[in-house]
Order: C-alpha cells, then structure tokens, then sequence
C-alpha cells in the first residue's frame, strides 16, 4: 500500500499543481506540502482498503474446504 501511495503520488502530482488546486468555500489556501501530505495518506487509505479487501475476497471458503476434507 505503501508503494502504490508513492506511485499515485508521483502520477497526480505530475499532472496536477498543487497551488493551483482552489478549495471551495476556503480563503486560505493550504500550502503545497500540506497537500501533497493530505494526498498522500489518502491514497496510502485507498491503497490499504483495496488490499484488504482483495485478501478478503481471496479466502478460502470454509464450507468447501469441509466438503472436500481439507483441512
């Protein structure tokens, strides 16, 4: 998870300028490393949520595994 923060770091902010991103609403703007951490941890999230939710899905099913004999 990690690694693909890093990787989708790399990738948005190649593309996208911190200061030019405007918050709505907001007179103040945040300052570049101040998004740059935001996003990352949000993607770090992401990251996380998406593989657990593969390892999640990937395990064994119980039921089977009975029916087979496998233990």
């Amino acid at each position: 998870a990690f690694l693909a923060a890093c990787l989708l770091e790399a990738l948005v902010f190649a593309m996208v300028d911190p200061g030019e991103v405007h918050w709505p609403g907001h007179t103040v703007q945040p300052s570049r490393l101040s998004v740059y951490t935001l996003a990352f941890f949000s993607f770090w999230l992401i990251s996380m949520a998406s593989s657990a939710l593969v390892l999640w899905l990937a395990r064994p099913d119980e039921r089977r595994e009975a029916a087979a004999g496998v233990k």
